[in-house]
Formats: structure tokens, sequence, C-alpha cells
């Protein structure tokens, strides 16, 4: 019931199978999701399918998967929000945290850039 965590996980598992690109279900907070983290450079590329999917193309480097974890942090039975002085930095600023703000989804860098707390979606690594 949860879609961002499900397409996190999908996206995980295909890196884990060695898969050239994984299918989502599509939502808009889904595919811009996706959108940031081919903009961060963890996957190679996004294409909308149809009305009710989203296919991604995943990245290797080396034969070896470019995102190597992902965690969720707010989750439907306990959100997460912070300030943007508050804001976490994952792995010492090699991940990225995913945080939901007013102006849509932003990494915790841009975030504290724009001085906009959130919703702490998702790290990634």
């Amino acid at each position: 019931m949860d879609p961002i965590a499900d397409a996190l996980i999908r996206i995980k598992n295909g890196y884990l199978a060695r898969k050239s690109e994984v299918l989502l279900s599509y939502s808009k907070l889904v595919s811009n999701l996706c959108d940031l983290l081919a903009k961060k450079g963890y996957i190679e590329s996004v294409e909308k399918i149809g009305e009710r999917e989203i296919k991604v193309v995943l990245m290797y480097k080396d034969r070896l998967p470019v995102l190597t974890d992902v965690k969720r942090i707010s989750k439907p039975g306990r959100r997460v929000y912070m300030g943007a002085k508050l804001l976490p930095r994952v792995l010492n600023g090699m991940g990225i945290a995913v945080i939901s703000t007013p102006k849509g989804l932003m990494t915790d860098a841009e975030a504290r850039k724009e001085g906009m707390g959130g919703e702490i979606m998702a790290f990634v690594w």
C-alpha cells in the first residue's frame, strides 16, 4: 500500500538481480522520485509507458550497481518531518536523502540550500 517503498524496493531488487530495466506502477510522486534519481545518477533513464507503468533503465558502473541500498524513512504509519537545519546527511554526503518539500521532491543538499524542511521520504546510497 506504499507506492514509494514499492518503487524503491523494485529498483533495488532489479539491481540485485542484474536486470537492465524494471517496471513500476505509475503515480506522479513515483515519477518525480524516479526523475530525481535519474538526475542524481542512480538510474539511467525513466520513461512512462501507457497510463499505468513507468520503465526505469538501471545503470551499472564496471558491472557493479550504482545504487547499493535504499532505506524508507517516513512510512504511512509514522511520518518523519524535519526543518532545514536538522536535515540528515547520508553517509557523510556519499548518499542522498529524498525530501518532500512544498516545492516538490528535493535532495537533502538542495533543501538545505533552499532553506526548506519537509518529510524525509528515503535514504539512497
